[in-house]
């Protein structure tokens, strides 16, 4: 039996670790993240971008604009005030208009190097948050006896349609592969 305060005994330094992993685990990773990259040929490319085709931004925008028709028919069904309508197509807008600004502005960029496209990005970013806040201050200015429980809820709606197109991407893909497998 050894006794560990023993000063003349070599031990080891052990490092805390709260997820109960040992250091050759972490070894693994590093050799893992440290694998060579490998880049693709360009028929593999052109294959990987045949199975992954870009989802239009125009696609998303229109989503947006008929999400946003919803909401104001269902403003319409539920209040019956023509206030709430308007409200809730200028929450709409507020997010359709800006979105339309950054899919024109961004789309044609392909070929320029990726420094530019960053650059370009965060420009179109910025004028579609600026307008999209000049939209509603505006609203709030002009419009009278808006109903910003329509504004809000119809952004909100429209803002999802972003995530929920991603998901149906996917699910067309998923479904596109299974039913290639099946032929």
């Amino acid at each position: 039996m050894t006794d560990r305060n023993d000063p003349g005994q070599a031990q080891a330094p052990r490092a805390h670790d709260p997820q109960g992993h040992g250091h050759d685990d972490w070894k693994q990773e590093d050799a893992d993240e440290a694998a060579p990259f490998k880049p693709l040929t360009p028929e593999q490319a052109q294959a990987w971008r045949a199975k992954h085709p870009p989802l239009s931004p125009w696609r998303v925008v229109t989503a947006q604009a008929v999400a946003g028709l919803v909401v104001a028919a269902l403003a319409w069904l539920v209040t019956g005030r023509g206030e709430t309508v308007v409200s809730a197509l200028i929450g709409a807008a507020a997010v359709v208009v800006p979105g339309a600004l950054l899919a024109r502005g961004m789309t044609g960029a392909s070929g320029a190097n990726p420094g530019t496209l960053v650059l370009r990005f965060m420009v179109w970013e910025l004028v579609k948050i600026v307008v999209a806040v000049a939209m509603l201050v505006a609203a709030a200015r002009f419009v009278p006896n808006l109903s910003w429980l329509a504004v809000l809820a119809a952004m909100v709606v429209c803002l999802k349609v972003n995530g929920a197109a991603l998901l149906w991407r996917g699910r067309v893909q998923q479904t596109q592969i299974v039913a290639s497998r099946d032929r």
